[in-house]
This record gives structure tokens, sequence and C-alpha cells, in this order.
């Protein structure tokens, strides 16, 4: 029965889902995307990273493939050579020039692109002077507007400069010096998240309002998009399925509409999830790692490619549980109690659904050492926890306390695979804490640890029911337990009941809380 349920699930999990249009189509370039060259450990925030010529080559040689042109953002880093290479390839440019708080700093941004713009008139086709500097902060209005007007001045393509659709219409005394418009709208990332479904009529919408205010010239849309990996913003769920469909459905609104879309972004940027978190990094049409298109065309488009090999995963960790209580149970005197089987068989069937997606979590989630080692140690504490708890179930062992593993023993001796099981307790309690506090106190970009977690906490529920009658309540158990309890009420709060990751991970931390409150420390010998 519980590889039917492992079945089931992934066969829902990973069903694809069917679009009107491919985001990318075989006879239909896209009309431009956001392009930055920087791969794998590369980064703009390192000012001595300069990316070679061959590099941008190859990558204008695959985009332009798929599309008209590509939107740069700046000359620093080697993007300078970005029009030359544009320019044998066969792909037009949006030039973008870098603004900030350093003037003169943005007068030489300013000198290179406009020699960039005059010795290619043919491939340049516009100019964005500053993205997203009012947004940031960086600038004054009037600062900015003598930056366009200086531009203007010296170039004959049309002018533009780009933020956030809120801020252009706070600054409205932009739209006389600019030649079009350029608005960002990114549904995800508004103040009020948007659902997935509802992202292209959301764009729409926002575009028409913009129009009105400033009749009479073009709305680009700047940057627009979904993110395929990540945390969840409300009801706002980054997802490869909700990128491709939200893709789909703007670029089809684009066409249908007739207005000019720019995609945010070409190709996956790792170096954006030092700032932004997980959901930084993956808003690319092209993998980072492989280079190759999320979405081919014709093929379907699933949220787990590999779910086959996850759900097989799956299947031989809940085949272990059962092996592990079946022979427990044949080294005990008389049988256990039916409801240990029944225990065993919710944990091994909630780790076999979960741990393929608890896998995939930790691949795209993980930054660093501290991200890997930290991920990394909650899934296998998540794949350790049904085992050893199997163990202890059909032993009729209840959950160690940490007492028991870090106090004297009082003569009392302890199996090592008792040991082994509160220490497993210990990685998933301290994790847990640290990513409860997290969402307290620096919630935005942190991701939701739910898969893992439930594989973890789920385990030890179980063991509930081997707990001793009587006995003192542990400090350390109860302090846990009540910084957990505390900390899911304010996440729930903050987060909304639209954000279902983190309505589970609040059920998990409670699950275990509850678990750590009813624990009993064994009485001492006297």
């Amino acid at each position: 029965m519980s590889l039917g349920v492992i079945a089931a699930a992934w066969w829902w999990l990973a069903k694809p889902i069917t679009l009107a249009r491919a985001p990318i189509e075989l006879d239909s370039k896209v009309q431009c995307v956001s392009y930055a060259p920087f791969r794998g450990q590369q980064s703009p925030l390192d000012p001595t990273t300069h990316i070679e010529a061959e590099q941008i080559e190859q990558d204008l040689v695959q985009l332009a493939k798929i599309s008209e042109c590509v939107r740069t953002y700046s000359i620093e880093n080697g993007l300078d050579q970005v029009p030359a290479i544009a320019s044998r390839v066969g792909i037009k440019v949006i030039q973008g020039i870098w603004l900030g708080s350093n003037k003169l700093k943005n007068q030489q941004q300013i000198g290179i692109a406009v020699d960039l713009i005059k010795r290619y008139p043919s491939v340049i086709t516009a100019v964005v002077v500053g993205n997203e500097v009012l947004l940031r902060g960086e600038m004054t209005t009037a600062d900015l507007a003598a930056a366009i007007r200086s531009v203007k001045a010296q170039v004959k393509v049309p002018v533009t400069y780009a933020d956030v659709w809120e801020f252009w219409l706070r600054n409205r005394e932009l739209y006389d010096i600019v030649d079009f418009v350029t608005v960002h709208i990114l549904p995800y990332w508004e103040d009020m998240p948007v659902r997935a479904k509802f992202a292209a009529s959301h764009v729409d919408a926002i575009r028409q309002q913009v129009g009105v205010a400033f009749p009479g010239k073009e709305i680009l849309i700047g940057e627009t998009g979904w993110p395929s990996e990540g945390r969840m913003r409300e009801g706002a769920l980054p997802s490869r399925a909700n990128q491709a469909r939200v893709v789909s459905e703007i670029l089809s609104l684009a066409k249908r509409e007739n207005f000019r879309v720019n995609l945010i972004e070409a190709y996956d940027q790792p170096w954006k999830r030092k700032l932004e978190g997980t959901v930084g990094g993956y808003w690319g049409l092209i993998s980072d790692d492989t280079r190759a298109l999320k979405y081919p065309p014709g093929e379907p488009v699933s949220n787990y490619p590999m779910w086959k090999l996850q759900m097989a995963a799956g299947m031989v960790l809940s085949f272990f549980v059962f092996v592990t209580g079946w022979l427990t149970m044949r080294r005990r005197p008389w049988p256990p109690h039916v409801s240990a089987w029944i225990g065993v068989g919710i944990s091994a069937t909630t780790a076999g659904v979960l741990l393929g997606m608890a896998a995939d979590k930790m691949f795209y989630e993980s930054l660093g050492l501290g991200g890997w080692l930290q991920w990394g140690a909650l899934l296998a504490a998540g794949v350790l926890a049904p085992i050893l708890a199997a163990n202890a179930a059909m032993a009729g062992r209840p959950l160690p306390t940490f007492l028991d593993l870090l106090g004297p023993n009082d003569g009392r001796k302890q199996l090592k695979i008792t040991y082994a099981l509160g220490l497993v307790l210990v990685v998933t309690v301290l994790i847990a804490a640290e990513t409860a506090l997290g969402f307290v106190f620096d919630p935005r970009y942190r991701d939701f640890p739910f898969a893992s977690l439930t594989m973890a906490v789920v385990p030890f529920a179980m063991l509930l029911g081997n707990r001793p009658a009587q006995g003192p309540r542990p400090i350390a158990e109860a302090s846990f337990a009540g910084l957990l309890a505390i900390s899911s009420v304010y996440v729930i709060y903050n987060e909304g009941r639209d954000n279902w990751q983190a309505l589970w991970t609040c059920a998990m931390y409670l699950t275990l809380a509850f678990t750590l409150w009813r624990a009993r420390a064994a009485q001492s010998r006297g």
C-alpha cells in the first residue's frame, strides 16, 4: 500500500501541464530578453570580473536563435563587447547604462555607452539611461533627468529610463524627457504578490494603467517574468510549470495586444542569490549549468522532469523503513502493538513521498558551504529518522531526550542506535529553531524546509505512544517547544493563509513543538 501511495503521489506531482503556446516556439522568436553573461561563480559584485568575448559570443549565438534582441544593463565586466559581437551574430541590442550614486562613474558610463551607440547604430536600437536608480534611492529625479538629457543630446536612437511601474507614476516629470516609457512589472515581487494564473492579466492591467497616465508614448514592458525555484510569497509560487505558464501567457498577450515586452531573463544568474535568495537565481529561460532551454519546444512541462528516479528513491527508502521494523520485531519476545506498525507505515510512506522533493529542494536551495551543510544535515535527518524510529517503535523505546544524549547516564546504558536517534533529533530541532527564528526576524529571502522537516518530524511524533507515563518535563525540550510554537504563530500571521509552504512548515514546527513538550525524562535511580 505504501508503494502505491508513493507512486500515485509522484504521478500527481510530476503531471505535465498543457500550454496553448510554448514559452519558446520554433517558428517565432521572442521580442527581447535581458542578458547578463555571468556563469557559475562569476559575479558583477566582484569588480575584477571580466567576461571574455568568446563566452559572450557563445551566449549571443544561442540567443539569436530564440530572440530578436537582448537588453543589457551596463558596459562593465566585459559587457561593452556585446554590441560588436551582436553585429556579427545578427541580434539587436537595447543598450543599458548603469547609474548610481557616484557621479563621476556615471559620466564615465555614459561616455562609453554613447561611443558604442555611435559605433553600432544599426545594432543598438535604444538606450536605457539608468535602471531602477530611483527605486534604489541612489539618484534624485533632477539628476536623473539631467543624465537623460545629456544622453539624448549625443545620440540619435530612442532614449528611455527603466523602473518599476509605481516609481514612474511617482515621477511623472520624466515622461516629457524620454522617447518611450520602460516599466518593470514583476507579479511575483509586487507588494501584494500575484498568483501565477493571474500574472498575465496583472501585467496587462498595469500596462494599461501606465498608458492612461502617460498617453501618446509607447509603453515597453522592460522586465517581466516568473521564477522557476524559490520560496512562496503569499500565493505566488515559483516553479518550472508556473514559469512556463506565465511566460507563455504574457507572450501570447503581447502578440494579441501588439505591445513590446522584454523578458527577464535569458540565463539563470546564480550570483543574484546572494542578494535575493534562491528565487533571485532562477528567472532564466535557460539553465546556468547546462546552458539548455528549460522548456524546449514540443516537450511537456513538468515540475519534476526526473520524477521516475525520485519516485524510485522514495520507494527504496520506504522499503528500508519497513524492513527495519520487521527485523526489530523478529528479535522481540512478543509482537508489538498494531499502533507501532501504523506509525512505521505512516513514517515510511511520508518519507517515501517526500524524499525526491526534499532532495530537489536541497539541490536548488543550498548556497555556499554553509547552505549545503545545513540542508544536507536536515535531509540526512529526514532519511535516518524514519529508519531509526521504526526500530524504536518496534522495540517499544521512546524518543530519547536531550539529557539522555548529552547528560550523565546515572548508571543507565543506552544503545548506540538510541544515541543515533537522539543525535538526529538534536540536528532536526536545532535547524528547525534556526529557520523558525529566521522567518520571524529576516524572512524575505528564506526558503521553507517543509519536505525534509516533515520527513524527520513525523517519525518523532509517531513515538509519542512509547513515552514514559511519568517523569519530569525536560527544560531544554520545553524551551524549544515554546520557541517553535510562538514562532509558528507569528510566521502564519506574517506569511498569510495563501502561502501553503509557510503553513506546511509551521504545521511541522507545531508538531515538533508538541512532541518535545510531551517528552518526559526517565526517573533517576536513587
